[in-house]
């Protein structure tokens, strides 16, 4: 029987690919040797502790850093050698929060969009979609220091969506939030990977935004120590949950057996 050899073209690239990536603030290491791998169309969660790296390994993501150490791929694209290829890939919304607060939701997503060279006519269509999405239609006009929390959120959410990036990384994106407002920004999330096949990074140090059907990258004082479905690495650390898996390698500080990817 003649054997057929797999055509590497036609497997599709990672949506992002992570290799060997070391970072220091002087003689300070804050990550070492990290490695993961997301797929494409897949939620995965960056889950660590406050400290853990999450917010240095997103600034190396998206180029804010140089990456020294290490090799960083968005659809196969280095974020070195490629850069304008890579991130024109990407979305992100920062923890910090960066709308400016005097000018309204329009005109804060308008400017946004002529950075990204979309024309007037077709940034308009594409906020009016996006704000109807996420439930903040009725609010196109109000200024943005007249939003709660989550409905920044959720403003900076169609803020980073505006040129379809097919990578969204989101850090932190609940923190401060209210029960309801964390449930519902998880939600429009999620629903964006099931309906549109985004891939999703969403970085995070609470247990409880963790699903048992996402992937899992656990991050620990710089470390990966596991990565995979949340079913495997709980399996693989003889937990009954990622809180409990969590809390097993977190302790130890030693890589889940069979879970690295």
């Amino acid at each position: 029987m003649q054997h057929v050899k797999a055509d590497k073209a036609m497997v599709p690239p990672a949506a992002l690919e992570v290799s060997g990536v070391s970072h220091a603030y002087g003689r300070k290491r804050v990550l070492s040797d990290v490695s993961f791998t997301i797929p494409q169309g897949h939620f995965t969660v960056l889950l660590g502790l406050n400290g853990a790296g999450k917010t240095t390994l997103f600034s190396l993501i998206c180029h804010l850093y140089d990456t020294r150490h290490g090799a960083i791929r968005i659809f196969g694209h280095d974020i070195v050698r490629q850069p304008g290829q890579a991130l024109r890939r990407l979305g992100i919304v920062f923890q910090a929060r960066t709308l400016d607060l005097d000018l309204s939701i329009h005109q804060n997503l308008a400017y946004h969009a002529s950075l990204h060279g979309i024309g007037r006519a077709a940034a308009r269509e594409r906020i009016r979609l996006l704000l109807q999405q996420v439930g903040m239609i009725d609010r196109l006009h109000d200024k943005v220091r007249a939003l709660s929390g989550g409905q920044m959120r959720r403003v900076e959410i169609v803020r980073a969506l505006l040129h379809r990036p097919p990578l969204l990384l989101l850090d932190e994106a609940t923190v401060g939030l209210d029960i309801q407002s964390r449930a519902d920004i998880l939600a429009t999330i999620r629903n964006l990977v099931a309906e549109e096949g985004i891939s999703v990074l969403w970085a995070t140090h609470l247990i409880d935004e963790v699903d048992v059907s996402d992937r899992v990258v656990l991050l620990h004082k710089g470390r990966v120590l596991a990565d995979g479905r949340v079913s495997d690495v709980v399996s693989a650390t003889g937990a009954e949950n990622i809180g409990e898996a969590f809390g097993i390698l977190t302790r130890s500080e030693v890589r889940a057996e069979g879970v690295l990817r």
